[in-house]
């Protein structure tokens, strides 16, 4: 019974990891090239290839090793490229509304 436990807990660790990589995949296509040349990472191309590879193994290559490897290569992206995209791209800081002001939100003299 023990042993199903922690068969079922591998399983949902090994789903977590291909949702991950299929997420970074998805956000590395729709990034646009230049925002990659502009942030000063590797190119779209390479991140395409390394994230499908990483989705491809999480699938079809049973081998912890790769897995793992793929799981950095996931992380990496979404901790380094994928905020330097954002930054890059305009999509990092809050948006506020047009009332407010250099240091928060104009309220009217109140």
């Amino acid at each position: 019974m023990l042993m199903q436990g922690f068969a079922g807990f591998v399983g949902l660790l090994f789903l977590a990891m291909l949702v991950l990589a299929v997420v970074a995949l998805f956000m590395a296509a729709v990034a646009r090239e230049d925002a990659y040349r502009a942030a000063d990472k590797q190119n779209k191309k390479f991140w395409l290839i390394i994230l499908g590879v990483t989705v491809m193994v999480n699938l079809f290559v049973p081998m912890i090793f790769l897995q793992i490897a793929g799981l950095i290569a996931t992380i990496v992206f979404f901790v380094d490229v994928r905020p330097a995209l954002k930054q890059v791209s305009g999509g990092g800081g809050r948006r506020g509304s047009s009332s407010d002001g250099p240091y928060g939100p104009w309220n009217g003299g109140r």
